[in-house]
């Protein structure tokens, strides 16, 4: 398997790794504002205690999704890095 293969391969499935811990994550989100809105029952304006959670759990889903995305870049700008040394090394000594 080349390289390039198995980077393609390698940054497919940490893709399809990191949408999965995503849509996990909004569906737990989703469960819970469905607990909260059944516990809490809307009584009009914008700052009880039903906004509040909600607010605060849709800051914390932005958290997560920003935290694993860019876990993501990070690791696929690193392997990057290393896969251009790694064809520079093998080009420079093909020479």
């Amino acid at each position: 398997m080349s390289p390039t293969k198995a980077t393609d391969d390698g940054a497919s499935r940490l893709i399809d790794t990191i949408e999965h811990a995503e849509n996990t994550a909004l569906e737990a989100v989703r469960n819970f504002l469905d607990t909260v809105d059944s516990v809490f029952p809307h009584l009009g304006g914008d700052e009880g205690p039903r906004r509040k959670i909600i607010d605060s759990a849709f800051k914390m889903t932005e958290q997560l999704v920003s935290t694993s995305t860019g876990l993501a870049k990070n690791i696929l700008d690193v392997t990057e890095k290393t896969l251009s040394e790694s064809d520079e090394k093998s080009t420079s000594s093909a020479k």
